[in-house]
């Protein structure tokens, strides 16, 4: 088994170096591969590109490389919340918005949006979208608190609750925007268009800290499969696991989320389709699933972006894909 774990990672590694190198060199602009390691190595180690346009390094530094880490991030973190959410509501039908998190960073940069049109201001749309979601978090948790202990039915529920309110708030501040509505619904759409180092800033550390947090305490989530009697009896606290679980799960989500908008079907169907072809072990399923993510995730982005007809948000894409995908794959399991 460690050896079918050990080919896995090097063919998504693999998978990964060439989808990025394919990445920065496609487009309307084609750029030798040669020069982008070199516009790269230069940057990299503070030197000058020299024989290459300027046009040409900043295509490749400013605009496609930072675009291309951003969803080689965005999957993995989408994909790895996933992995968690699954794990700790025992459900493979959870996924990152389960808990209305995505909902809530949809309301916060719908109000970024919605204040930057009215007033002629700029409200910085990832950080509105990133305090909303977490808000949308402490919400979550105080509904579905019982007592000192979380139940995941509780979690679930008031993570529909808290999504139908903020949904309607979204659907009320598109209707305030009148003819600039369509600003929100791009952003809600999904797209990785606007990303830019500073995006990458942000994902990188919350994303890869996160994960390394979560890889660590992983088993306990095969234990807490047990249920949460057996989970006790075996040393494992389960509502400070869930708790735990919960924060890391919605931290990705929501810097996801407010740096990308709502990439769809991404957290859902990965881990589930992992689950069923590679393993249920949650710690190697967490780290199958995010390399899985980000190599799909980067794909998806670079069809959407070489659409002979123009290019269209990858959130789209991934959801018309991944809802027929994961019906056949779950009628088909069933």
């Amino acid at each position: 088994m460690k050896r079918k774990y050990i080919l896995f990672y090097i063919i998504m590694i693999a998978a990964a170096c060439a989808v990025m190198l394919f990445g920065i060199n496609s487009g309307a602009m084609k750029i030798n591969p040669k020069d982008t390691i070199c516009v790269i190595a230069a940057k990299l180690t503070g030197g000058s590109a020299e024989g290459i346009a300027d046009n040409v390094t900043a295509v490749v530094w400013n605009i496609r490389l930072p675009r291309l880490l951003c969803g080689m991030l965005v999957g993995c973190g989408l994909a790895a919340a996933g992995v968690i959410f699954q794990g700790i509501l025992q459900n493979p039908l959870a996924d990152p918005y389960t808990l209305g998190i995505s909902t809530g960073a949809s309301f916060g940069a719908a109000l970024a949006i919605y204040i930057n049109i009215v007033s002629g201001l700029y409200m910085p749309i990832t950080l509105f979208a990133l305090t909303a979601s977490l808000v949308t978090l402490a919400a979550v948790i105080a509904i579905s608190k019982r007592g000192s202990s979380f139940e995941s039915s509780n979690l679930i529920i008031g993570g529909i609750i808290v999504s139908a309110v903020l949904s309607s708030g979204v659907s009320m501040l598109k209707l305030m925007s009148g003819e600039n509505v369509g600003a929100i619904v791009f952003w809600i759409m999904g797209s990785l268009t606007a990303s830019t180092w500073s995006d990458v800033y942000i994902l990188a550390p919350v994303v890869i800290s996160a994960v390394i947090i979560a890889g660590m305490i992983a088993r306990r989530l095969d234990i807490m499969a047990l249920g949460d009697q057996n989970a006790e009896s075996l040393g494992i606290n389960t509502s400070r696991t869930r708790l735990i679980f919960l924060v890391l799960g919605a931290l990705i989500t929501a810097v996801c989320v407010s740096t990308s908008g709502v990439i769809g079907f991404v957290g859902l169907v990965i881990p589930h389709l992992l689950r069923m072809r590679l393993t249920a072990k949650n710690r190697v399923l967490l780290y199958a699933s995010c390399v899985t993510g980000a190599v799909l995730l980067t794909l998806a982005d670079n069809v959407t972006r070489l659409m002979p007809s123009g290019e269209i948000p990858v959130g789209v894409l991934t959801t018309l894909i991944g809802g027929p995908f994961f019906i056949y794959v779950f009628l088909k399991k069933r």
